[in-house]
């Protein structure tokens, strides 16, 4: 199994060029099953997860082109061979539950594994389920599977949901660009991607309004087409990146990168010392004058500070001048990079859903395990601010979810490999 060795201690200095989101075009390439026209995506992510994704749509009949090295796709589901998604493929990734909603609103009929994907948490599909129900749908959870069917089709219908929820907002979009008449979402996930999903939508012709707001509103429509869309940039990898210099020192700009994207974070790092500027290109990002300033961090749905860059976080804060907390509310048992930065001499006391971070003068390299795909990514940063070396362990999480990695440190001076075992 592979491993990274990280040499730290050196500040940063270059560009990064940020790829396209992860997590959108996750969402966007299921909207291929809602139309018998071909949905070209461009900006498209390299990246592991992606290729599971395109492994389950062709599982079910979807014809997948790439080009550009795999940036651009291209899929047409005009002649599907099945609507069966199986547990082999769907156990590896929790987003594979998003074919659910696209095939029973254009087909009638689905059969869905339960999903797997991280252990962060129980995160059940529940809310999906329930929305679909509300819409008309006649599910079963049987042998580990969703078998659903709407012979007749999907029914608008008003959908509040009890908490915040991306994946079910992200389902029943699509699944409600189908059905006949209104369909009301509340309490909606705003998140960029969704507001990216909806923009991909409506050049397929669905008729959405609301997108980025607590409440959609989605009128069905009898056929969909297809149309050619842009990937957004990934704020999470934005995000991730912003934090390197942070903890390491020096400067580098993001290329591509949105001050909106990030908000909540370049609020964080404003107030913790750092400097983060606009420029033609994207964001520059800088660390020249003393130590880190500890900070309060609550993780929470967007436009909050997001749970996917907590990890990242905490490692900066093991660095920081003070004492830091940073609590959790969005998935249990996320803190499980906290037992791998202690290896490394950090000061963390976790109670509960909150973490103390104690700042420290110094991390050591070690080696350490990664436990799930942020929480890797957590570890590769406090290597970079380490003094020795630090080896990585378990580093296939990251090939899910950030392309070219060590390339793109390399490039700013980052003394990094990654060793084939």
């Amino acid at each position: 199994m592979d491993k990274i060795a990280i040499k730290g201690g050196k500040p940063l200095s270059g560009r990064i060029e940020i790829a396209g989101a992860k997590n959108a075009c996750l969402t966007l390439m299921p909207a291929a099953l809602l139309t018998d026209e071909t949905l070209e995506l461009t900006n498209a992510p390299r990246l592991a997860d992606i290729e599971t994704m395109t492994k389950l749509l062709v599982s079910l009949g979807v014809a997948v082109e790439l080009s550009e090295q795999g940036r651009r796709l291209a899929l047409r589901a005009n002649a599907l061979e099945s609507t069966l998604a199986h547990y082999e493929i769907v156990r590896r990734m929790r987003a594979s539950i998003l074919v659910l909603g696209p095939l029973l609103a254009r087909h009638g009929h689905a059969t869905v594994s339960l999903p797997g994907g991280c252990a962060i948490g129980a995160r059940p599909v529940d809310l999906h389920l329930k929305g679909l129900e509300a819409m008309g749908a006649d599910l079963e959870l049987k042998d580990g599977y969703i078998h659903a069917k709407a012979p007749t089709g999907l029914t608008g219908a008003t959908i509040e949901f009890p908490f915040v929820s991306v994946g079910a907002t992200e389902n029943l979009l699509m699944a409600a660009t189908l059905a006949k008449g209104v369909t009301v979402l509340k309490n909606a996930a705003r998140e960029p991607e969704i507001v990216d999903l909806a923009r991909c939508l409506r050049k397929m012709g669905a008729e959405i309004d609301g997108d980025g707001e607590d409440t959609i509103e989605i009128e069905g429509v009898d056929r969909l087409k297809g149309c050619t869309h842009r990937v957004l940039a990934d704020r999470i990898e934005l995000g991730t990146y912003m934090i390197a210099p942070a903890i390491a020192g020096g400067s580098v700009e993001m290329v591509g990168g949105k001050r909106r994207l990030v908000a909540s974070l370049i609020e964080k790092l404003e107030e913790a010392n750092i400097s983060v500027e606009d420029t033609d290109d994207g964001i520059l990002v800088s660390r020249t004058n003393g130590p880190v300033g500890a900070l309060d961090v609550s993780t929470a749905p967007y436009p909050g500070f997001p749970t996917d860059l907590q990890a990242q976080m905490m490692s900066m804060l093991c660095l920081a001048d003070g004492v830091s907390r940073v609590e959790e509310t969005i998935f249990e048992n996320r803190f499980m990079h906290a037992p791998e930065l202690l290896r490394m001499g950090a000061k963390i006391d976790v109670q509960g859903g909150t973490a103390v971070v104690t700042g420290v003068e110094k991390l050591r390299g070690a080696p350490v395990m990664a436990t799930d795909l942020r929480a890797s990514v957590s570890l590769i940063l406090a290597g970079l601010a380490a003094e020795g070396e630090t080896f990585v362990n378990r580093v296939y999480h990251l090939d899910r979810g950030y392309e070219q990695l060590e390339e793109k440190l390399r490039g700013c001076g980052v003394d990094i490999e990654r060793i084939k075992e």
